[in-house]
């Protein structure tokens, strides 16, 4: 599981990720440089921990290289919400402690996000190997008490392992 990035890490990686396209080193050290004094050095260094660490990919350009992240900023965020509920010894509980956290817009993008992960029965492609669904789903977001964890559905095999 990814750890979480440093001060200077994220800043970097946020413009990489803002840009959404190959940056040099160049540009992220004048765009950092808006905010903080910083040598052309250190965010080299960076770029290359973060290439080291998977975070990037750098492809030569001359005597130089082009830095691009090699996921989302959303896909790194999950990661990190995913891990840390992975360490909990009662999984239902901190989610249910985690919405109580959150503001009404985060709840409404929740529901939508729980609305775009749940497709229907009806529009799952045919010939599929997707038959273990758990018979019926409660949405996390209008629950008001908290309930079991549902059952994962890769856990629930027929008896042929299927």
């Amino acid at each position: 599981m990814p750890r979480p990035l440093g001060e200077l890490e994220d800043a970097v990686m946020s413009r990489v990720w803002k840009w959404n396209r190959p940056v040099t080193v160049r540009e992220v050290l004048e765009d950092l440089q808006k905010e903080r004094s910083i040598a052309y050095t250190t965010v080299m260094t960076v770029l290359d921990n973060l290439h080291q660490k998977g975070w990037v990919r750098r492809e030569a350009e001359g005597r130089a290289y082009r830095y691009e992240a090699v996921s989302t900023r959303a896909a790194y965020a999950a990661a990190l919400m995913n891990d840390a509920w992975s360490q909990s010894d009662n999984p239902a509980a901190a989610l249910v402690a985690f919405f109580g956290m959150m503001s009404e817009e985060q709840r409404e993008a929740l529901r939508d996000a729980v609305r775009i992960a749940q497709v229907p029965e009806t529009q799952k492609p045919t010939g599929t190997s997707e038959s273990a669904e758990p018979a019926e789903r409660t949405e996390p977001a209008e629950r008001t008490e908290p309930a079991e964890p549902p059952e994962n559905p890769a856990s629930a095999q027929d008896p042929d392992g299927r």
